[in-house]
């Protein structure tokens, strides 16, 4: 049984035992191939979540009527990436042991990888669900076949063809998208396509992996690899009537760089898309 936090997510405070979503941070940033900081992630959205109300208006849901704990980051070897993704991958399978949803903040894209591993061993037909601005694709990056750049390519390793939706796209190597184009559903630039993909999934396992950057910019400038182009906070909120009509067994959000934004703004806009994705989930 995991222990409780000091600092938590807003209202996040139920015991282990009634929860059934466990919140883990994974602080862990060394692969980052441009602007590092991710690691900071978490700890900022914790501490700013108690800018938020905890009653959403667009879901008409409180955070106070669901069960949600809080264990607190992990401890990340920054020297052995192996380490690092071992310790995610067991907090993982023991959260998923005791029938609890895991729900990670990541920390750069890579964390993904090993969470996804742990809900496959319990989920076999398991599908995987992307937001984001990059493929993530690539075979391998600077020679290491372990990146945020490559997590996607990795899971797909294991899920096999077809079992990756992704969403949001605007960049990536042309091999990637070639790649995709055999091997993932991948929609370009927004989240059109969603409502069908939904709809076909709607009874099985599925992962949801969000990396802060399929957001544009000029609303989230505060991330590693910023892309022109994305979506919008409204059109996340519209996707909250699609995504609450899945079976999603495990979840994340990744990719804030609290440091690159000054004005606290991304890191609000993040704080605010764990808690729609809570009450979304419940």
């Amino acid at each position: 049984m995991l222990t409780p936090n000091i600092e938590t997510f807003i209202a996040c405070e139920s015991s282990y035992e009634e929860a059934q979503t466990v919140l883990f941070g994974a602080p862990y940033d060394s692969t980052t191939s441009y602007r590092p900081g991710t690691r900071f992630a978490s700890r900022a959205i914790r501490s700013e979540s108690f800018g938020l109300e905890t009653y959403s208006p667009y879901q008409d849901k409180d955070l106070e009527e669901i069960q949600v704990f809080d264990s607190g980051d992990l401890e990340l070897s920054f020297g052995r990436v192996d380490l690092a993704l071992a310790d995610i991958k067991a907090r993982t399978q023991t959260i998923l042991a005791d029938n609890k949803r895991p729900f990670m903040i990541g920390g750069e894209h890579l964390v993904t990888l090993p969470a996804v591993e742990a809900t496959f061993e319990k989920y076999p037909d398991l599908q995987a669900i992307q937001f984001d601005a990059h493929t993530d694709l690539r075979e391998a990056y600077l020679d290491a076949k372990l990146s945020h750049a490559t997590v996607i390519r990795r899971i797909h390793d294991f899920l096999g063809d077809g079992k990756i939706h992704q969403f949001g796209i605007r960049s990536g190597e042309r091999a990637e998208f070639q790649f995709a184009k055999e091997h993932t559903n991948l929609h370009k630039y927004n989240l059109e396509g969603l409502k069908e993909t939904v709809a076909a999934l709607k009874d099985t396992p599925v992962y949801l992996t969000i990396d802060l950057d399929v957001f544009d910019p000029g609303v989230f400038p505060g991330t590693g690899t910023p892309e022109a182009g994305g979506i919008f906070f409204m059109e996340f909120v519209e996707s909250l009537k699609l995504i609450s009509q899945l079976n999603i067994v495990a979840l994340d959000v990744n990719e804030l760089s609290p440091a690159l934004d000054q004005s606290g703004a991304s890191t609000a806009l993040a704080c605010k898309v764990v808690r729609e994705l809570l009450l979304a989930i419940h």
